[in-house]
């Protein structure tokens, strides 16, 4: 019983040392679109990418533009993370996501069409 006991212990505690861990928020300031990004320690730095954005729609553009010039002048990041007023915007090979929480559920905000440009989940009829 003793070997139960202690594992259930172990268990109990690195459970308790994840729920410690803090929390990653997106930056809440009003119209500032952000990228996010990761550091050597496993934090993240969010740089300012544009400000006065009107909406979260907007503030993904930014971002998309800003990974194109990137591919263009020769990075190999073709996924990146950003946020907006509180909400985290994530670009992926198929599209954009949204999401409220730092790995919480995600919703797709747009979708890659076959020649890359993207458009609104549902626009083109398969």
């Amino acid at each position: 019983m003793s070997r139960i006991t202690t594992l259930a212990a172990l268990a109990v505690s690195a459970f308790g040392l994840v729920a410690c861990e803090k929390a990653i928020e997106a930056p809440l300031d009003a119209g500032v679109c952000y990228h996010m990004a990761p550091q050597d320690d496993g934090t993240y730095k969010f740089n300012v990418v544009a400000r006065n954005q009107p909406n979260i729609e907007n503030c993904a553009a930014q971002l998309e533009g800003m990974r194109l010039r990137f591919l263009r002048m020769g990075g190999q990041t073709k996924e990146i993370m950003g946020a907006y007023q509180g909400s985290f915007i994530l670009l992926r090979r198929d599209g954009i996501y949204r999401a409220q929480k730092w790995q919480g559920a995600e919703y797709i905000m747009l979708v890659r069409s076959g020649d890359g440009r993207l458009i609104m989940p549902g626009a083109v009829s398969r």
